[in-house]
């Protein structure tokens, strides 16, 4: 029986989850499904540029770990291109740093800490906010793994 799945750690959830080819129906499309510890590992390796040990730090796994990771990800993310598939980011065992907050009334968008609490959009006050880790079922999870806990690459 194989080993129990650590939980990666990811820096924030994704903004954008599915991708497609312009001018083609989704519903006719192949799926291809990156995991959100593949996007994290593609994130900070290839958009950060980070190197495997550093970027493996981060998400609090091994190197050798991150590496089959990124090779993963690089693998479907090509699939996606060369072959004209539909691509969506979702599932893996992870939790994530930090948190962000979407108005859905104004499309304002604020990162923030799992500690941190917010119920109505600072800029436009209205209540109507999503909440993209708790639309992959994370919140409390992450606070209290995050305790004391800091990431050191945010988005750039």
């Amino acid at each position: 029986m194989p080993r129990p799945q650590n939980n990666r750690v990811v820096y924030e959830p994704p903004i954008f989850t599915d991708f497609k080819p312009m001018g083609v129906k989704g519903i006719s499309l192949e799926q291809v499904l990156l995991s959100l510890d593949e996007f994290e590992a593609f994130r900070l390796a290839d958009y950060i540029g980070l190197s495997h040990e550093e970027a493996a730090g981060e998400m609090e796994i091994s190197r050798p770990t991150f590496t089959r990771l990124i090779e993963q990800a690089r693998k479907k993310i090509a699939d996606f291109i060369i072959n004209g598939k539909m691509l969506n980011i979702d599932g893996g065992n992870i939790h994530f740093r930090n948190n962000i907050i979407k108005c859905q009334s104004c499309g304002q968008m604020f990162r923030m800490k799992f500690n941190e609490t917010i119920t109505e959009c600072p800029a436009c006050h209205s209540k109507n906010i999503l909440n993209l880790a708790g639309g992959f079922g994370h919140g409390k999870c992450c606070n209290h793994k995050n305790k004391n806990k800091g990431g050191n690459y945010a988005k750039r």
